[in-house]
């Protein structure tokens, strides 16, 4: 594991793969279950859902995963992904740390590029910084190493791209709940602030994933990192008493039977039926 500070040429997978130090990603699995979180750490598994979001990351940065097309008979194949020549390029591909791409695919993201270069906006935030760098620092209150990787790190603002299915205030800010970005707002601010280098802001630069592949860039309300903060406060401590005490609970206590309930809306539902 690194010292604490920034660091500009660390592999993704080494990233990744380390296992002493905690991540925002790993913050949100711990919140859901220690067991489902421990499990993940020794059963890593490479999901293919993120390939789309590793090809975008690289052409929009310019930096990142090898990008590889498969080249198929559309007329023969129809379904490309399921053969035999896919999964054993695949494999290959990814041994060697790229992205493996059908052409449609590999053109969505060139044209997703392609509209980013002309968003003002968006090339002004990315025009001074580095990008893919990653940072280490203690958490103060529990000892936790924690480890992030800013897709593009500028002296007063962290930038993160988001490819996504609605890039509007709405779609995006239902996103942001669902996969926990408020988390990663305050995150990233954090462990920038206590290795030295305050950031004024975090800013998400979110492009929608089909045509026109339209751009929103957005910055989180105060009250929404105020929420993810706390809930990655609970993170580091559950973190710390899981680490220590060798147990790592699943959703509920194994020895009860735990109440539920339904959500608001669901009593309501009738109502309008």
């Amino acid at each position: 594991m690194p010292e604490p500070g920034f660091y500009p040429d660390i592999p993704e997978a080494d990233y990744h793969g380390d296992r002493d130090s905690l991540s925002v990603s790993g913050a949100k699995t711990l919140l859901r279950a220690p067991a489902l979180f421990r499990y993940e750490q020794d059963h890593p598994v490479h999901k293919d859902v993120f390939d789309f979001g590793t090809a975008a990351h690289a052409l929009v940065l310019g930096v990142g995963a090898d990008l590889v097309i498969h080249e198929y008979d559309a007329e023969k194949v129809r379904a490309p992904k399921a053969t035999n020549a896919w999964k054993d390029q695949q494999a290959e591909v990814r041994k060697a740390g790229g992205v493996l791409l059908l052409p449609e695919e590999h053109d969505v993201v060139q044209a997703m590029a392609d509209e980013l270069s002309g968003h003002k906006l968006a090339m002004d935030l990315l025009s001074d910084g580095q990008p893919e760098v990653s940072a280490y620092a203690p958490d103060e209150h529990t000892g936790i190493m924690r480890r992030c990787r800013y897709d593009w790190l500028r002296d007063d603002l962290g930038v993160d791209y988001k490819s996504c299915a609605d890039a509007s205030p709405g779609g995006f800010g239902r996103a942001v709940a669902a996969f926990g970005y408020h988390q990663q707002h305050p995150w990233y601010l954090d462990l920038a602030r206590d290795l030295g280098q305050p950031l004024k802001g975090f800013v998400f630069i979110a492009q929608m994933k089909t045509p026109p592949y339209l751009i929103g860039i957005y910055e989180l309300e105060p009250e929404a990192v105020a929420v993810g903060r706390d809930l990655n406060r609970r993170a580091l401590e559950r973190f710390r008493d899981c680490r220590d005490s060798g147990l790592w609970p699943g959703f509920v206590p194994n020895d009860q039977i735990t109440p539920i309930d339904i959500p608001r809306w669901a009593y309501t539902q009738g109502e309008t039926a």
